[in-house]
């Protein structure tokens, strides 16, 4: 019989996995939106396009982490939301550097892309180590 720490563990285990993931979606959501309102010039529907792929891909592959098949598939699957969370960073901060915006919104994107990435390339980390 598992003990009360154990199944708390585990609960709270799933609690931060669901909170993960509305913070995906709602990045998701806010790229979605930041692009929509970028200029319209060549430039930026180019870096724009680049970035609405990276930046909404990110929870869709942590979606298909949640439903991995497999330990190695669910690690492949974190560590490809990691790679498109490293990509939406940099475009967000080409996006800054170019001047194509200075919104507060581009600030709390960049931050935010940086914070997803710490938290699943610890998520990646944590994993690997559980199958060693």
């Amino acid at each position: 019989m598992k003990s009360s720490r154990e199944i708390n563990t585990k609960q709270r285990g799933k609690a931060k996995g669901k909170d993960l993931r509305e913070r995906l979606s709602s990045f998701a959501l806010r790229i979605v939106n930041f692009v929509k309102a970028l200029p319209e010039s060549w430039i930026a529907l180019e870096i724009g396009k680049q970035l609405l792929h990276s930046g909404t891909s990110i929870a869709a592959n942590y979606e298909e982490a949640c439903g991995a098949f497999s330990k190695d598939d669910f690690i492949y699957k974190i560590n490809t939301s990691l790679k498109e969370a490293r990509e939406s960073n940099y475009w967000l901060r080409l996006i800054r550097d170019t001047k194509i915006s200075g919104s507060g919104e581009l600030n709390y994107l960049t931050q935010e892309s940086e914070e997803l990435s710490n938290i699943l390339g610890k998520s990646v980390k944590t994993a690997r180590g559980n199958i060693e």
